[in-house]
This record gives C-alpha cells, sequence and structure tokens, in this order.
C-alpha cells in the first residue's frame, strides 16, 4: 500500500530520521533502568520498530506484540488499497454507515490540519496522486499530466466536501476519493504508545519510517537522541534532536518513489495539483506523532515562508525546515530540542 502522496522530484538528495546511540548504556545503566527490547517488522508498507525498556523481557514482548496489534488493526482500517478496509469502502461508495470511531476522528482531525495549513493538507488528494501514478506506472506514458487533466481531476479536491454526521461519513463528489498518507503512520504509533503506557512501560520508542515518539529516557537522565541524517554526508547527522514525551516527524522529496526513472516522489500540493519541490525536507516536533506527521507534510507544500509562519502560530509545535539551497531555518523553540 502506499501511506504518502505523490509528486515529480528531480532532486536526488537522501534526508532520513534515524535512531542514533549518542550514549552508550552501561551496565550500571541497565540494572537501573533495564534491558531495551526491540522487535522491527514491515507493517504499513514501511519498517516499524518498537522498544522498551525492561527488567523483565517476557512482559517486554508481550507489550511490544500488543502494541504492534494497534499498527495493524490502523492499517487494516485506513489503508486504501485494502478493498476491504473501511476506507476503501467509502472510497467505492462515497458514503459509510456506523463509522469506526477511529476513522471518524482522523478524518475529523485531518479536516483541522487542512484548514489550518489553508488547505496544503487536504486528504482528499487520492485522484490527484492516483493521477500522476498512472503516468509513471508500467502502461503510462512517463510524462506530467496535461494542465486538463490536473485542473479536471482538482475540481475532485476538496475537504469542505467530507460531511460528517453521527457516526455517517459522506463525500459529497461524485469520485471523491480519500488518503491518510498523511496521518495513518502517525495516528498508529500514538495507538501504539498509548498501548504500552497502558501496559505499563514507561520508557521506549514506536517508529514507523521516520514517524516515531519517545517516552521517558534511554538511560537515567539521559532523553532519547534522535538524529536527521545529512543530505550530503549520509553517514553524519545534521542535527540530533532529544525526546522526551514527544513525537518528531520528517516529510521530504528524498523518502519514495514510484518509479525509479522518473523520480515520481511522494508529495503534491492539493491545491494546484502540481509537486511540491522548494524544499528538502521538514522536521516537525510536537506531542502527538499524528499531529507531527501532518505538519510536516503541511510545510513541506506551504514552503518555507508561509510553513513557518503557520508553526509559529501553532501552540507546541516546532520545525526544521531544509531549504533546496541547503540552508537550515528553525522555528522559534526548534533550538531547545537540540543536543549540545
Amino acid at each position: 500500500m502506499m501511506y504518502k502522496t505523490v509528486a515529480v522530484v528531480l532532486i536526488a538528495v537522501f534526508t532520513v530520521l534515524l535512531m542514533i546511540n549518542y550514549a552508550p548504556g552501561t551496565a550500571e545503566d541497565e540494572e537501573e533502568t533495564g534491558h531495551l527490547y526491540s522487535t522491527t517488522r514491515i507493517l504499513m508498507d514501511t519498517t516499524v520498530t518498537i522498544s522498551v525498556l525492561s527488567s523483565g523481557e517476557d512482559e517486554a514482548r508481550a507489550s511490544i506484540e500488543k502494541a504492534f496489534e494497534k499498527i495493524q488493526y490502523v492499517d487494516n482500517l485506513m489503508n486504501n488499497y485494502e478493498n476491504s478496509s473501511e476506507l476503501s469502502l467509502l472510497n467505492e461508495q462515497g458514503t459509510l454507515n456506523n463509522t469506526n470511531p477511529d476513522l471518524i476522528y482522523v478524518i475529523n482531525k485531518s479536516k483541522y490540519y487542512s484548514e489550518s495549513s489553508q488547505g496544503a493538507f487536504d486528504i482528499s488528494i487520492f485522484p490527484i496522486l492516483e493521477l500522476w501514478k498512472s503516468k509513471f506506472s508500467p502502461g503510462g506514458t512517463y510524462e506530467a499530466p496535461t494542465e486538463e487533466e490536473i485542473n479536471e481531476t482538482l475540481e475532485l479536491v476538496d475537504y469542505s466536501s467530507i460531511r460528517i454526521e453521527d457516526s455517517n461519513i459522506t463525500l459529497d463528489k461524485e469520485g471523491m476519493m480519500l488518503t491518510l498518507g498523511g496521518v495513518a503512520k502517525g495516528y498508529a504509533v500514538d495507538l501504539a504508545i498509548r498501548s504500552l503506557r497502558d501496559d505499563g512501560v514507561e520508557a521506549g520508542f514506536v517508529n514507523a519510517g521516520g514517524d516515531g515518539k519517545y517516552i521517558g529516557h534511554k538511560q537515567v537522565g539521559v532523553p532519547w537522541k534522535v538524529g536527521l541524517q545529512n543530505p550530503d554526508r549520509t553517514e553524519e547527522a545534521i542535527v540530533v534532536m532529544e525526546m522526551e514525551d514527544m513525537a518528531v516527524a520528517t516529510s521530504g522529496n528524498y523518502e519514495r518513489y514510484f518509479n525509479d526513472a522518473a523520480k515520481v516522489s511522494h508529495i503534491s500540493d492539493p491545491r494546484t495539483g502540481y509537486p511540491s519541490q522548494d524544499l528538502i525536507s521538514v522536521t516537525v516536533i510536537t506531542e502527538s506523532a499524528m499531529d507531527a506527521d501532518a505538519f510536516a507534510t503541511a510545510v513541506f507544500v506551504m514552503g518555507e515562508d508561509d510553513g513557518l509562519e503557520m508553526v509559529e502560530r501553532l501552540d507546541g509545535v516546532e520545525c526544521l525546515i531544509i531549504t533546496s539551497d541547503k540552508r537550515l531555518i528553525r522555528s522559534g523553540g526548534f533550538a531547545e530540542y537540540e543536543s549540545i
């Protein structure tokens, strides 16, 4: 399945969120905090790692398993390429009754992201994504859609035409389709973290393809450290962030391509139907992984000035922007999370 949006991008740079262990634990640390137990699986079309600090392996493994069940649950519900998912049924039928409350919550929250970003984030962008994908898939023209094709398809992109009444959802325009690619992974991370907390886990993290949330400390008094890979030197981190009970997500033109030759990436502007190419990446730190996921995508689409202005208006949200000329632009409070 695809959980990200589509764009044509020609920049061959790579940036990625990495867990970087800058402060190896000692035997004494492990006695105080427990052992770090980790499991990695492929879910939601990405690599998901769940790690917990615990003094008991059986308890840790059981908690990790429950957290993975939450991620699988979100995948089953919100995968728009899985015919049996509620999201796929909504796209096919244009309406859905007795909808799962989690799906209603995520769609409602997505409308908030759209309003906050002046439409730069819009889950109804799916028809545009499918248009671009069809051009750069086997049998396609391997050329950008025409202006006429884009304008015609854009008629279906309108988050305000998603109507929610009680437990019923209706797409008011025939042919509208939704994708939760900009929020589903983040929401899955939030649910997995909630599951760990409910099991009594006080320290650990869930990282789904760069969307991560980190709770507690890795060692006594030492927060988790997350590195953002340097676009020029992939063995180095351009920034190291200290995470404690916070989430971080990165969006950029480096993550994924539908076709290597065409360099079809994953982020388009739902207001224009064309690729967003002004930035290399956007990293957002906030309390919720879903918020970080959505706002990272929104800022990437909005660009340096409008994106930064939006972040500065939001409470508890910080960002780091890497521009196409490789300048680092920080929001007002981002430095507070940087490791010295």
